[in-house]
């Protein structure tokens, strides 16, 4: 074992002093001033900052500190008085950085220079931003348009996407992917499909009308840890939780809310899931066709006896399309299938269909763990059947309720981020600028990938993220990175994509959203769509980390007036001088979305984009909401199964990290602390393989496609999970993730159920 790695048993709830500790730890690393420590109070309020870290709703009447801990911790991490000057690069060169970890990287705090990389040095050197727009300028005229990719990360306001996808398009391609291609594409493709609208159909308000919500494959503990007051209002109401993950995860099991003094001064705990359901990975389309064959049974029971329907067969037949197909398929299921695929035994989804059945406004709340398998977008429309089954749809207190991660990854969308040009308004777009919009499918993120490892990509621009680090197949990206002849990052901060870059590099630091943008017309605003559709407007609070900086919009601005001929329709200096003409010119392209826009941004609570399934509209092909039938059981059929020894594995986030970030190497949920380089796994799994908690290990795919794909160094962790079963945390596990194993249809990676085998390095008692 590790000298730094430390292994205890964590039994803490979510939120309590441990959270204040962790918020008072990273306030103090990273030498936050208390002026700035002052800004939480500001932090999702109606005339304050949106959180830059995930995408949760933000109330019309906030807490008095309506942050959560991952959210104070993405805030420290912006506003930290630590900073990178050009002595820093004068010191290191980038091979030297390069084996720094993700956190070191991170840690050395805000970048303020922009910065080109020297080959004959191998450092990053200062440049000034009008030299550094024109050489990547011309850069780009050189490229073939269809082969540069602007991708974005999720974090960029309502105001830099819409410019993005301009710049992109009138550059000549569709090619914007972004995070929500590796993580919740599932979800857009399979509620379009299903309902007609490709996001959730819930918002706050639902959550104190409900009577019950099911849980699926989400962490709100650490992901989205605001929705935990939600949830425990839910709870003294009354109202059943139903979680069906893998783990058990802390913040699902029970909740000591840091913002009342009583619970804080007692120790009171409130007991968050009322049945937790350890689903094997992939088990998600099994066991909700578990709960569909439990809720037909318990209707033809009802039909025997004379009672009350379960199903509700007015809304089934005025709004479904398929219902007949799906029933069919429900009934022909075998109980042994489903208990083989789920993990999960009959009698537990007996239970959990009956307080379904019971319950007349029923959520259902999921993240990842549902979406990033190759029938993530089964699983997505199975959630659909399920809730379609008693009318959950289009009614107070019911609905779907995909949970995002990045705080505006979901608003990129709404202004144009997709690579599929029939989701974008380029008939508008080209009314509006006067050019002709490109028509071709662009690239999404998998197949960015597989055209970088190609070659055939011949410029990246990153607007934020660590495109790298967070993408599979690590190996052979970082690999094919280094011959991209440009690659350009829009950061806040040194991450891995700097130290793996192109032949030519630019990093150029921006602004971040808490800082005060001052532009020509004086102090802006910005806007972000949150996880319910809600838009709201944001103000930057603090005093910039350097004068250095430009915002995301002038430097988008910048490589356009560098890159594209002039166009006297585009005022790329006029949008980046008052922001509020940049929200009019959305509201040109999106009226129905985004009329009275300057007004309604500030409306407390945000204004909601409309959404026709939520007033039980479907635009569908079949005019109703459809339901699917599954091709099959297993959420990954075409795995190395049957493979000798291999087990499935799932990638996972810990309470120390928000996405490729990683604020420290501890996770207190888990009982891990030093270090990130574990795999948790069951104790059956583990005598079997003879291991014993502490031993190293080398994990490798299970497949044969003659890539070797290996992560070394991993100590086992004797951990609460399904048998068959191992976890580790993204994105070191990334390189175990093969490019082709991703989602159907949607291509989202498949992180969450990778067949691996484990082999022995050291024993506990010589790792050390």
């Amino acid at each position: 074992m590790s000298e730094q790695l430390k292994i205890g048993k964590a039994t803490m709830p979510a939120g309590g002093w441990g959270s204040v500790g962790e918020v008072t730890n990273i306030l103090l690393d990273q030498r936050v001033p208390l002026k700035d420590a002052r800004l939480l109070t500001h932090q999702n309020k109606p005339d304050g900052f949106a959180c830059v870290s995930c995408a949760w709703a933000k109330p019309a009447n906030p807490h008095p500190f309506e942050f959560c801990e991952s959210g104070a911790k993405a805030t420290a991490w912006e506003t930290t008085s630590k900073a990178i000057d050009a002595a820093f690069f004068e010191r290191h060169t980038v091979t030297e950085l390069e084996s720094w970890s993700d956190h070191a990287l991170e840690d050395q705090g805000r970048l303020t220079l922009p910065l080109r990389w020297d080959a004959a040095s191998d450092k990053y050197r200062p440049i000034d931003w009008d030299t550094a727009f024109a050489e990547i300028g011309a850069a780009l005229r050189a490229c073939q348009r269809d082969r540069v990719v602007f991708y974005s990360s999720g974090r960029a306001s309502l105001e830099t996407s819409y410019l993005y996808q301009l710049l992109a398009r009138m550059y000549g391609n569709n090619n914007l992917p972004d995070s929500s291609n590796m993580c919740h594409e599932s979800t857009s493709v399979g509620l379009q499909k299903t309902i007609g609208v490709p996001v959730g159909t819930v918002t706050l308000d639902d959550f104190e009308q409900t009577d019950c919500i099911f849980f699926f494959g989400q962490n709100v503990g650490v992901n989205s840890p605001r929705m935990l007051h939600q949830l425990q209002a839910a709870r003294r109401r009354g109202v059943p939780i139903i979680t069906f993950n893998p783990l058990r995860e802390r913040g699902l099991v029970s909740f000591t809310n840091p913002q009342s003094p009583l619970e804080m001064l007692t120790g009171a705990e409130t007991a968050i899931s009322t049945q937790y359901l350890q689903l094997k990975a992939g088990g998600d389309t099994a066991a909700l066709m578990g709960l569909s064959k439990a809720i037909l049974a318990l209707d033809d029971a009802a039909l025997a006896n004379g009672g009350r329907r379960v199903l509700d067969s007015a809304f089934l037949a005025e709004h479904t399309h398929g219902f007949d197909a799906f029933e069919a398929a429900v009934r022909a299921c075998s109980w042994a299938d489903i208990e083989r695929e789920s993990g999960l035994a009959q009698a537990a989804l007996e239970d959990a269909a009956a307080v379904y059945c019971r319950s007349s406004a029923v959520m259902a709340v999921y993240g990842m763990g549902v979406t990033q398998h190759r029938n993530g977008v089964q699983n997505v429309a199975m959630l659909v059947n399920l809730l379609l089954l008693r009318g959950n749809l289009g009614k107070p207190g019911a609905g779907i309720c995909p949970v995002r991660g990045h705080s505006n990854v979901q608003g990129q969308r709404t202004v144009g981020i997709t690579e599929k040009p029939e989701l974008a308004p380029l008939d508008q777009l080209r009314q509006q600028y006067g050019f002709e919009p490109p028509r071709e499918k662009g690239m999404n993120t998998v197949e960015a990938c597989e055209g970088i490892v190609a070659g055939t990509v011949q410029a990246f621009i990153g607007l934020g993220g660590n495109f790298v680090r967070a993408v599979p197949e690590t190996v052979l990206m970082e690999a094919a990175w280094r011959r991209l002849p440009l690659t350009v990052q829009i950061s806040t901060k040194l991450n891995r994509n700097h130290v793996i870059h192109g032949q030519a590099s630019y990093i150029l630091p921006c602004l971040g959203r808490i800082e005060i943008d001052r532009q020509a017309s004086g102090a802006q605003a910005v806007t972000i769509e949150d996880s319910t559709a809600c838009m709201h407007g944001s103000r930057g609070m603090a005093e910039p980390v350097a004068g250095t900086l430009l915002s995301e919009p002038a430097i988008v601005a910048g490589i356009a007036k560098a890159t594209l001929a002039p166009n006297p329709k585009v005022d790329w200096d006029g949008w980046v001088a008052d922001y509020a003409s940049i929200r009019a010119a959305i509201a040109q392209t999106y009226p129905a979305i985004f009329h009275d826009f300057e007004t309604r941004m500030w409306q407390p609570g945000g204004f909601r984009k409309p959404l026709a399934a939520a007033r039980r509209v479907w635009q569908t092909d079949s005019g109703k909401a459809n339901f699917t039938v599954p091709e099959e059981l297993p959420a990954d059929p075409d795995t190395a199964r049957g493979v000798p020894g291999a087990l499935t594995l799932f990638t996972v986030r810990s309470d120390g990290q928000f996405n490729t970030t990683v604020y420290s190497l501890d996770d207190r949920f888990r009982g891990v602390r030093g270090s990130r380089l574990v795999l948790f796994m069951n104790p059956a799994d583990m005598a079997r393989h003879a291991l014993a908690e502490g031993d190293v290990v080398t994990v490798r795919t299970a497949s044969d496609d003659g890539v070797p794909r290996q992560v070394g160094a991993l100590t086992v962790v004797r951990y609460d999970i399904p048998a068959g079963c191992v976890a580790g945390y993204f994105p070191e596990l990334n390189p175990l993730i093969p490019l082709w194993h991703h989602a159907k249809e949607s291509k989202v990676p498949a992180a969450k159920s990778i067949d691996v085998l484990v082999e022995r390095v050291c024993s506990a008692g010589s790792a050390a």
